[in-house]
């Protein structure tokens, strides 16, 4: 089953918005067995849930999926995998974490319909 392997150690950064991992962070994904994992670097900056403004009463940037919001920044501003890929792991984290499933769709959909948005602004590494 797919597991965070390290915890999430971050500085807040002096904008009050936005962390810098003070360690490496690393999300395993699929089975026990698989070797497939998502290591975040040390000095990585992230916004987490980048959710607008009038919807932080249900969803604010900083919540029990801030640990999946962090891999799926760190996909997007690198390219690492597919947008698809990217948002579909970003789901399995959410549910992992133990986001309700209403909640983790719900930002899931979001993404899928808007991250096209960051994700082309991003240039290719």
């Amino acid at each position: 089953m797919s597991s965070f392997t390290t915890p999430l150690i971050i500085t807040i950064m002096p904008d009050g918005r936005r962390g810098k991992l003070f360690h490496q962070f690393t999300y395993h994904i699929g089975t026990k067995y698989s070797k497939d994992f998502i290591t975040v670097p040390v000095g990585f900056v992230t916004d987490f849930a980048s959710s607008p403004f009038f919807v932080w009463s249900f969803i604010p940037p900083w919540g029990r999926y801030s640990k999946a919001a962090v891999i799926h920044d760190y996909i997007y501003q690198t390219k690492i995998r597919t947008r698809k890929e990217a948002d579909d792991i970003f789901l399995e984290a959410m549910l992992v974490l133990g986001v309700p499933a209403w909640k983790a769709k719900l930002m899931y959909w979001g993404v899928r319909t808007f991250g096209w948005i960051p994700w082309i602004l991003r240039k290719e590494n």
